[in-house]
């Protein structure tokens, strides 16, 4: 059975070793077209990938190292960013370069049966493990599948506002999305919040008089927004004693779920370095028609329809 996990799964498992033994289990690959995963040693000066296969070299030529390089909608740099992680790929065949046998990889033949045979079929609303592939300032970039990447937007990660991805996740973290939607060039647009609870389910977590750990996520005139949880902010009276991305100690003073609000006010806070904590996922299926964060009685709606 194929498998359209994202890189780096098969190459973990350390269940699968995949033909490192001998030269016939590769040609076994090659004959019964099992995808093989292995961790690219350099790119040459010509943009192929090499990779040490255990009893053979494997060589992907530029042209099969992603779909849209011969086409020019894939830049080279795709490539180059490939050494020393993981690819997924098949057999091509074998030949002798310079008296040496080495193995013809194809990274696009991979991706390619991946669109057509998985990705074709998902619709928005399906729920997906992804692995973070890069991180920018507008979102994260996911692999969704055999080095195909789907964008999270930033304003799509949670509801409480972040400046940067980078404070929720790490390049290499396996995370849940949901797909938003696919744009006319068939990308993937992806999401986030949805998983993490409606207002209701996270502000349960919380009661009146309580003193909470929270994080200062903006300084405005007119009050400070502290995130509780990734899916829930309350606001503060202002002070200038704190900063954006402070730790802080907060008083609950009170909770209006008709206007989805938490009133706080900051004990204190201080700078600190956390370990970021794993998403907690407020699902049980693999898809979703329908997201309300919202409570019912509020006077504002908030949702997502896939």
């Amino acid at each position: 059975m194929i498998s359209y996990l994202p890189e780096g799964f098969l190459i973990e498992d350390k269940d699968n070793k995949y033909f490192t033994e001998n030269i016939e289990n590769f040609r076994k690959a090659y004959i019964n077209k099992i995808p093989i995963e292995a961790r690219v040693s350099y790119c040459d000066c010509n943009h192929n990938l090499h990779i040490d296969l255990g009893v053979i070299e494997g060589i992907i030529p530029r042209e099969e190292c992603a779909t849209g390089i011969t086409e020019g909608t894939t830049k080279d740099i795709a490539i180059i960013s490939r050494v020393n992680k993981p690819v997924r790929f098949y057999i091509e065949g074998f030949e002798n370069i310079n008296g040496v046998q080495k193995a013809i990889l194809s990274r696009k033949r991979m991706q390619e049966t991946f669109i057509n045979e998985y990705l074709s079929t998902l619709i928005p609303g399906d729920i997906l493990d992804v692995k973070i592939s890069h991180l920018e300032a507008f979102g994260a970039f996911c692999d969704i599948g055999c080095g195909i990447n789907g964008l999270l937007p930033i304003d799509n990660i949670s509801v409480s506002r972040i400046p940067h991805p980078n404070v929720r996740f790490d390049v290499g973290d396996v995370i849940k999305v949901v797909i938003k939607s696919f744009d006319e060039f068939g990308r993937v647009n992806l999401s986030h919040k949805e998983l993490l609870g409606t207002w209701e389910e996270n502000a349960a977590n919380f009661k009146v008089g309580e003193t909470v750990s929270g994080i200062i996520r903006s300084v405005e005139s007119y009050g400070i927004f502290v995130e509780l949880a990734p899916n829930l902010s309350g606001l503060a009276e202002y002070t200038d004693a704190v900063k954006e991305g402070d730790y802080a100690g907060i008083y609950i003073k009170s909770i209006i779920p008709d206007k989805m609000k938490f009133k706080l006010i900051i004990v204190d806070s201080f700078q600190a370095k956390y370990k970021k904590e794993k998403p907690k996922y407020f699902i049980k299926d693999n898809h979703i028609d329908y997201f309300r964060y919202s409570p019912e009685g509020a006077q504002k709606i908030i949702e997502t329809v896939f």
